[in-house]
């Protein structure tokens, strides 16, 4: 080796160290959420609170569009008579808010198996598991039906009046096909929701709310069909609902998603059933606790004014209650999607974000009640005993609404993780072994009355509040994702794909 040939060689030595390739750096999805989050906290927060409001705002308008339709024919029976006015609100208050509730609650068990899938990138699962909450969905309405046909004993026995009793049984058999709706309804909302296709959604019910209006103006008022005119327009309103929704999802919208009816949906029914009742069960009792409270209520000597004192508050109470059950979808949506994405830490910081907004609207409403307790009675009854019951209610009002406000989104929470049989539990616990007890002890025992009762109530919110923020905070989110995947694979009829292109058997 001559010098020349030295010199080339050291320098080539020299070289290859800067030559060499730098391992290559990916930056995981959580690393850099944890690397922007530290940077621009406010960009992030900023940019979750947007996906957030897109599922919330849709999802509330269609809360109260659907809502509404009951409240239109309340509005147009109401013009019938007093006996067909409390019929018609004793089937809607008891009957179909019983089994709004059930079916309702079936449904997040799709909330939590969709959102995760759709997280883990499995969207040809959506439609099957659709399909199965049909089918669990369909068989429980079979179940419920007898409600409906036995519902003039039924209140009979509960010492309803006789007049009443008939007319709203009459009333009952005739809306059983909105029964059938509600059973494919919250399937397909779900199914949607979960993919953040709302606004679809949104827009079929609004456009039937209004052709709900002329339906009910047609047959009640116009052709004189008294209340099988108004239960002909339920349910007619009710189908086209659902029967839009289905043609939006199978008219080729969802190619990935939606692949055609399948015998798969038969397929882990069992553990589909088990989701869907804990599901149900933590969603009944939630609104059954409100149930028993007017119930109680009614219990006291000269219930009359104490009865329509907490109506309103109660019906005041639901209204605002809209808009916390859209971030309860939101959350869910967003919890379901980032934990089947094994994205622990971006979940973790969607439930702070949607927390805190709600907290704020929680904030609003509660100075507003504060502010409008002597005036807003006003709004709902003439009788100065009601308005002065009523006001006083306002402090007790309040606090409710701003517990609620944070409570729906803790639920929301709770079906994004899938841990409806754990809320249950809680529920019982909070409401049924506590608030009501300690309620009956102030409003009997120590003559409290209806502030008594409310104040058990609202102890038994306090607590539950309290001990689902606990349960958030304890949470292991990497575990809560890894459960996530888990559930996808054990739900799955078809292989899922590992990061690196291989398949998990």
């Amino acid at each position: 080796m001559n010098k020349n040939q030295m010199k080339e060689f050291k320098e080539t030595q020299q070289l290859l160290p800067k030559m060499e390739p730098k391992p290559l750096e990916v930056e995981t999805h959580e690393a850099h959420f944890s690397r922007k989050c530290g940077k621009n906290l406010g960009e992030k927060t900023w940019v979750e609170s947007k996906k957030l409001w897109e599922i919330a705002a849709p999802a509330i308008l269609t809360a109260v569009a659907q809502f509404s339709i009951g409240f239109v024919t309340i509005a147009f029976v109401g013009h019938l008579g007093e006996v067909e006015l409390a019929a018609v609100s004793v089937v809607q208050n008891v009957l179909e808010g019983f089994v709004y509730g059930v079916m309702l609650g079936m449904g997040s068990a799709l909330e939590t198996l969709c959102g995760q899938a759709v997280g883990a990138g499995q969207y040809e699962m959506l439609g099957i598991y659709m399909q199965r909450s049909c089918i669990i969905t369909l068989v429980t309405t079979l179940f419920l039906t007898p409600l409906y046909v036995f519902a003039s004993p039924i209140l009979k026995h509960l010492h309803q009046s006789k007049n009443i009793s008939e007319l709203a049984g009459k009333y009952a058999i005739w809306v059983i096909p909105q029964l059938y709706a509600y059973a494919l309804n919250f399937p397909v909302q779900k199914f949607l929701q979960s993919q953040s296709k709302i606004w679809v959604m949104t827009i079929i019910s609004v456009v039937v709310l209004a052709f709900h209006v002329l339906l009910n103006w047609i047959l009640v008022t116009k052709l004189g069909t008294g209340l099988l005119g108004a239960a002909i327009a339920e349910n007619i309103s009710w189908w086209l609902v659902v029967l839009a929704q289905i043609v939006y999802v199978v008219s080729g919208f969802f190619p990935e998603s939606w692949t055609g009816f399948s015998l798969s949906a038969f397929k882990s029914l069992a553990g589909f059933v088990k989701l869907s009742l804990a599901s149900a069960i933590m969603l009944c009792l939630e609104l059954w606790y409100y149930t028993v409270v007017i119930l109680m209520v009614g219990m006291l000597k000269n219930p009359e004014v104490a009865v329509d004192a907490v109506s309103i508050c109660m019906n005041l109470e639901i209204w605002v209650l809209m808009i916390t059950l859209g971030f309860n979808a939101a959350i869910s949506v967003r919890v379901s999607n980032e934990l089947g994405a094994n994205h622990p830490k971006t979940a973790k910081f969607s439930v702070v974000v949607a927390v805190v907004t709600s907290t704020l609207f929680g904030i609003f409403f509660l100075v507003a009640i504060l502010a409008t307790r002597s005036y807003f009675p006003r709004l709902f009854s003439d009788k100065q005993e009601v308005i002065k019951e009523t006001s006083r209610l306002g402090y007790f009002l309040a606090a409710t609404i701003f517990l609620n406000s944070i409570l729906p989104v803790l639920h929301g929470v709770a079906v994004g993780a899938g841990w409806q049989f754990t809320v249950a539990l809680i529920n019982i616990v909070c409401y049924y072994v506590f608030g009501l007890p300690l309620g009956a002890l102030l409003g009997f025992k120590f003559n409290l009355g209806v502030k008594g009762i409310w104040s058990g109530m609202l102890a038994g919110c306090l607590l539950q509040t309290v001990v689902l923020i606990m349960q958030i905070l304890r949470a292991n989110w990497t575990k809560e994702a890894l459960q996530a995947e888990e559930r996808v694979k054990t739900y799955a009829t078809s292989p899922l794909p590992h990061d690196d292109g291989s398949v998990i058997e």
